[in-house]
């Protein structure tokens, strides 16, 4: 499976231009223009007609850009239509219930990259679990189109769908969570998510919390509404720097004891074999790939901050 570093998605409604001017600046890996739950019924219009201009500017930080559709048929194609322009990486589908969905989200991009002009396959479907039907049919979901990327929980409306009150630990949102994991990884799709609240960006140490319980059961980051939890969520999904560089040791001395022909050599007083090696492996990888992106991000602010006109 190639990395992904997508620590950080910032969630914004593209209907308030406050919010779209400045999310350049805000640092996140990715950035989510809302046209579903932050949008009222009465502005789905009007924000449909933002989305193209918000592409670019929530861009110009090095952000990968996506757009969250309403699941309502009625909505979608407009939706779509308003969202498929360059300058977009992939599409959020909320609520997903199953692969027939998805079959139809991934033929309508298909259609709006070949008719635009766009190129084939590039734009990524980002798909947000939020019932349990959806965790029940999750297996076929998963296979139902090669865009799939990533796969998160959404745990407000999965709440609710349960019927029960939030915890403070996130412990009802335990298996399905684990879920999304296992059938992510099955599928060499990204798990994203939260064991817990994405709403109350005031309380950041329970944000934490709830995104160090997601890491630990294998998430790779996780979406957020406010741009103070962006770092929180960078410091929860970025490999710990005291790791990385006993993992550079590691991998050195098991490939320099490759080239003198063992597959097992002392580091530090510990034995590396091939599984420790690989882990070792992943680590320095993520590290390499995290300051890959966080190189493009700063040269894409920096390259749009000095072109502003002072």
């Amino acid at each position: 499976m190639d990395l992904l570093i997508r620590r950080s998605t910032l969630i914004l409604p593209v209907n308030i231009p406050r919010f779209v001017e400045k999310a350049y600046l805000r640092g996140a890996d990715a950035v989510m223009l809302d046209l579903e739950d932050a949008v009222p019924p009465a502005e789905k219009h009007t924000a449909r007609q933002r989305v193209r201009e918000g592409l670019a500017l929530v861009g110009r930080g090095g952000a990968e850009v996506f757009v969250r559709v309403n699941n309502d048929p009625a909505l979608l194609t407009a939706d779509l239509e308003a969202s498929v322009h360059p300058g977009l990486h992939g599409i959020c589908f909320p609520k997903t219930e199953s692969a027939a969905q998805v079959a139809t989200l991934d033929a309508g991009i298909a259609g709006l990259e070949r008719s635009r002009g766009l190129p084939s396959g590039r734009i990524e479907i980002a798909l947000l679990i939020e019932s349990p039907l959806g965790i029940v049919n999750l297996e076929a979901i998963a296979a139902a189109s090669p865009r799939i990327k990533t796969i998160s929980l959404g745990p407000e409306d999965y709440w609710l769908e349960l019927g029960v009150e939030p915890s403070a630990e996130g412990t009802e949102l335990l298996y399905a969570l684990s879920k999304v994991v296992t059938v992510s990884r099955a599928f060499r799709i990204h798990p994203l998510g939260l064991l817990g609240s994405i709403g109350n960006f005031r309380d950041l140490q329970a944000f934490e919390r709830a995104a160090t319980r997601a890491r630990e059961l294998g998430c790779v980051g996780a979406s957020c509404i406010h741009p103070d939890q962006v770092a929180v969520l960078h410091r929860v999904f970025s490999p710990a720097p005291e790791r990385v560089a006993p993992a550079r040791r590691v991998v050195e001395a098991f490939e320099e004891g490759l080239r003198r022909g063992t597959a097992s050599v002392n580091v530090d007083g510990a034995m590396v074999d091939p599984p420790v090696y690989r882990r070792a492996r992943r680590i320095l990888d993520h590290a390499l790939a995290l300051a890959e992106v966080e190189r493009r991000k700063a040269d894409a602010l920096a390259r749009n901050i000095h072109a502003e006109p002072s």
